[in-house]
């Protein structure tokens, strides 16, 4: 099982020298990966809620330093050189389709085909109010958008659906996969398993525990065989609680996990280069090094 680290752009990992830091030393201890969040804009208000949380509001204040997930990654990317890069997650239908997918191209271009693309359809409806972006109907908008990205990933020049149409269109360069770069689409809600079963590459989950991660991977198999689908080839990547333990390894692997990503800045500020290295050397030891044993 691998080990990835959530997460940078945010925070005091918004910091240049910092974000250096943990992407280098990530992969010199070898972190599978490092996941970059997603917002354009917070709201003095709102009233929508947070999925994620476990009776706690939004767990960090919404005035937190937070880069563009692309931009922190490309950071990332032009210091490292095999760690692998991942959004987690970005909100797709915030996005021209055409757009996403030439951001995308270029950092998996760029970076030697390290990109995962997590993906979301987003929680946040004062968001997509401030930014003048219909919030109904956003699951299918996404489904269409990942198929027309994956079309200009690809082979393809032209694409028609409800919301998204073009002809003859051409972009270049593709990412080092073609169409086949890596899509997991998180959320664990019904509708969230059923779109990561239809069309993801995989799927990431958020902050849950060993019991949790099991009902959520045996009901995202029976979602597969129901599209004709295998698991072979598909990811299954998830977050655990801040509850967990090192002593918990063995109930993720054995609940089907291919990644656990840790959240360790959420818990535990750094504020230094020397606090980083403390830090990812610590979780090396307890996490990494154990469940590459596994």
């Amino acid at each position: 099982m691998k080990i990835g680290f959530f997460a940078i752009g945010i925070g005091n990992l918004a910091r240049p020298d910092l974000l250096t830091a943990v992407a280098t030393n990530a992969e010199r201890l070898n972190f599978a990966t490092v996941w970059a969040p997603e917002h354009v804009v917070f709201l003095e208000r709102f009233s929508s809620r947070y999925p994620y949380s476990r009776g706690q509001n939004l767990p960090i204040t919404t005035e937190i330093p937070l880069l563009n997930p692309f931009m922190a990654l490309t950071y990332a990317a032009a210091r490292t050189t095999r760690i692998r890069l991942a959004t987690g997650i970005c909100l797709v239908p915030e996005y021209n389709p055409l757009l996403l997918a030439k951001i995308c191209a270029t950092l998996d271009y760029l970076s030697g085909g390290r990109l995962v693309l997590g993906i979301g359809i987003g929680w946040l409806r004062e968001e997509f109010d401030a930014l003048g972006i219909p919030w109904e109907r956003r699951a299918q908008r996404t489904r269409e958008y990942i198929e027309a990205m994956r079309c200009v990933w690809g082979n393809g020049r032209s694409y028609s659906a409800e919301f998204v149409n073009f002809d003859g269109a051409l972009s270049y360069p593709k990412p080092i996969k073609g169409a086949g770069l890596p899509v997991l689409v998180g959320g664990q809600t019904e509708g969230a398993l059923k779109r990561a079963a239809s069309y993801g590459n995989g799927w990431c989950g958020f902050n849950l525990t060993p019991v949790e991660t099991a009902q959520a991977i045996n009901r995202l198999r029976e979602l597969l065989a129901e599209n004709g689908r295998g698991t072979d080839g598909f990811e299954f990547s998830v977050s655990p609680t801040v509850e967990a333990t090192p002593d918990d390894l063995r109930r993720y692997r054995d609940a089907g996990v291919d990644e656990l990503y840790l959240t360790p800045v959420f818990q535990r500020p750094v504020a230094s280069e020397a606090d980083i290295t403390r830090l990812t050397e610590e979780l090396a030891s307890t996490w990494v090094e154990p469940a590459l044993k596994l």
